[in-house]
């Protein structure tokens, strides 16, 4: 059974890697490379090499990847450079062989359009891909090793700040602004999407409640809304009477509820309410899970 069950967990990663690869170079091959536009990443550095060197960006991305994996393997580890040099061979393949299917044609000529679609689509392949452990190569490995050391910086916005300079460099080679601006279109996109598929799951609401009513408030929301609560003690500055604050954390799917809840007890209870990017605990993201 440990074998079996082990076999079906590897077999599964790796289905997961390749989904998000296909996804990935689908994106690249069918909207971003055919009309120049270059939304940072070594795929970026090689849509702008590959109007100078035409080896195809698959080939050009596996070439820049070398240093990078090696790199890689001295940080991470052999299990490390499995998922990423199969996501990153996959890839580079991949994204040679839609390009050559599709004649290097763009599905669509709206440049717009083909940076929303193309952001999308290497977002949620990359977003896929890093939930496996690995990465698409690349920035992606410098992306990780910065998040070693800087935790507290979301992966999508460091992927933003390396990928502008990319940007920047693809309106000089091409001498052309607007494609620079378009990509940067495909780039925010890609940056909104890729840490949606990351935490999206984990987002939820804090919420203090206020009320004199308090115990009402608990009955019903444990009843009703199904949520984990804390009693805080407090005490009123300006009355000095002694206070009590509910607080929970709980899904957006939820939160209406307690609106409901609190305004149907205490129509005058003091809400706060506030984003929670990340909850750790019963309900939500394990605290052993690898940080992503």
């Amino acid at each position: 059974m440990p074998n079996k069950r082990s076999f079906i967990s590897v077999a599964w990663t790796f289905f997961q890697l390749t989904l998000g690869s296909v996804i990935y170079s689908l994106g690249v091959a069918f909207f971003l490379d055919p009309l120049d536009l270059a939304p940072g990443g070594l795929t970026g550095i090689a849509i702008i090499l590959d109007n100078f060197i035409p080896l195809g960006i698959g080939m050009i991305v596996f070439i820049l990847n070398i240093p990078i994996l090696i790199l890689g393997l001295k940080v991470f580890g052999k299990d490390f450079l499995v998922s990423t040099c199969y996501s990153t061979v996959l890839i580079s393949v991949l994204m040679d062989i839609f390009a050559k299917a599709g004649n290097n044609l763009a599905l669509t000529n709206d440049r717009l359009l083909a940076a929303v679609a193309g952001g999308v689509l290497v977002a949620v392949g990359m977003g896929i891909v890093f939930r496996c452990g690995g990465t698409t190569g690349g920035v992606d490995v410098i992306i990780k090793l910065i998040h070693l050391k800087y935790r507290h910086v979301k992966t999508g916005t460091i992927l933003l700040v390396l990928d502008m300079t990319i940007v920047a460099a693809s309106a000089i080679a091409f001498k052309n602004i607007e494609l620079a601006l378009y990509a940067t279109a495909a780039l925010f996109i890609q940056s909104v999407v890729f840490d949606k598929v990351l935490y999206g799951t984990d987002e939820a609401k804090l919420v203090y409640i206020v009320s004199n009513n308090y115990q009402d408030i608990a009955l019903r929301m444990l009843k009703e809304v199904n949520v984990g609560l804390t009693l805080l003690e407090g005490e009123g500055a300006y009355t000095g009477q002694d206070k009590r604050v509910l607080m929970t954390v709980a899904k957006k799917q939820n939160f209406p509820k307690i609106k409901d809840v609190v305004k149907a007890v205490d129509p005058e209870a003091f809400m706060i309410v506030s984003s929670a990017t990340e909850v750790f605990g019963a309900g939500f993201k394990s605290a052993h899970k690898e940080e992503l």
